[in-house]
């Protein structure tokens, strides 16, 4: 059990994964700021008044987290994609519960991978932590970009 661990294929195929997916998050995120920007270009360039900010802002901030949830969900399904692969896991839905557990740290559901893979489970739960730390991160930059407005205008 503690060769496994040190197996360089975990490695490989769990640094590997992440990268990936880290790709994916990013573009994401690079896609959502150049559509906020736009927006935010939009709001100051016709002076709107905070009546018509605010609901724009919650409006700008709710599907960002709903883009960036489907983007979580996609990259989880990558990860459980690869345990079907390799044989850790058996069954698709066994494969993203376990993943999507992994991946949000939670580690409650019971399954585990097939022995020599476990070094996986703890690698995607370093990718989730990445992941979701660039998910808080832009809507911190977010929220901190559009919080202007609202000090000017009030």
């Amino acid at each position: 059990m503690k060769g496994d661990l040190l197996e360089p294929v975990n490695w490989t195929w769990g640094l590997s994964l992440i990268a990936l997916t880290i790709a994916i998050h990013a573009t994401g995120v690079v896609m959502l700021a150049v559509v906020s920007e736009r927006i935010r270009a939009r709001i100051v360039n016709r002076h709107l008044g905070l009546r018509y900010v605010v609901p724009i802002v919650i409006g700008l901030v709710a599907s960002t987290g709903l883009v960036l949830a489907v983007l979580h969900g996609i990259e989880a399904a990558i990860w459980a994609a690869a345990y079907l692969w390799l044989g850790a896991l058996d069954s698709p839905l066994d494969a993203i519960l376990y993943s999507v557990d992994s991946m949000s740290t939670r580690g409650a559901s019971g399954l585990t991978l097939e022995g020599h893979w476990r070094m996986m489970g703890a690698l995607e739960a370093v990718d989730g932590m990445l992941l979701f730390g660039i998910s808080t991160g832009y809507i911190f930059a977010l929220m901190q970009a559009y919080w202007s407005m609202f000090s000017r205008r009030h």
